[in-house]
């Protein structure tokens, strides 16, 4: 059985800075019709970043979305034509004044592939350089360092809900020696 939908029709909503809206009727798999709203978006990357004392990097953020400040490790959506691992290297500095040259990828995901196509890579590295702090305008962030022997009780205990990082932290919990 195919489950490919076809777009039938296409109506523009928004076209912003960071995401487009659009509304497509589409013609389900049986030949009956739907409708599908979606968000598109270019993309973004994030860092489980680990300073030589055995720290994640975590950085503390008003999400307006959810109305909540959340826990999270650094992030941030790709410009227009950036590389993955550029944009990651330029998000850990921004976010928490550290550089690395080295980078290893974890995974790629999507987050909410219902209405959604932003595609999140996410990155580990813990070969970390002092840099400089850089902040967006509008971005107002809070530098945490916590041990990595505090992690699986914070995710015990919920004080991680972001889906990037809750799976950021699972694959360094299942796959990092930190006792190096």
């Amino acid at each position: 059985m195919s489950f490919k939908e076809k777009t039938i029709d296409r109506t523009v909503i928004y076209n912003g800075h960071i995401i487009d809206l659009e509304v497509h009727k589409v013609e389900l798999p049986d030949g009956q019709t739907s409708t599908r709203e979606l968000v598109y978006h270019n993309g973004a990357v994030a860092i489980c970043a680990v300073t030589p004392n055995n720290e994640v990097l975590l950085v503390k953020q008003y999400r307006k979305a959810v109305e909540q400040t959340l826990l999270e490790i650094p992030a941030g959506k790709l410009e227009q034509q950036e590389e993955r691992e550029e944009a990651a290297k330029r998000e850990l500095e921004e976010e928490t004044g550290y550089k690395t040259n080295t980078l290893q990828h974890i995974t790629d995901m999507y987050g909410s592939p219902g209405f959604c196509n932003e595609k999140l890579s996410i990155y580990f590295t813990d070969k970390l350089i002092e840099g400089t702090l850089n902040l967006d305008d509008d971005e107002f962030v809070e530098l945490y360092k916590i041990p990595i022997d505090n992690i699986r009780n914070m995710l015990d205990n919920k004080e991680i809900e972001d889906a990037k990082t809750v799976i950021a932290l699972q694959y360094l919990l299942l796959n990092y020696n930190h006792s190096k």
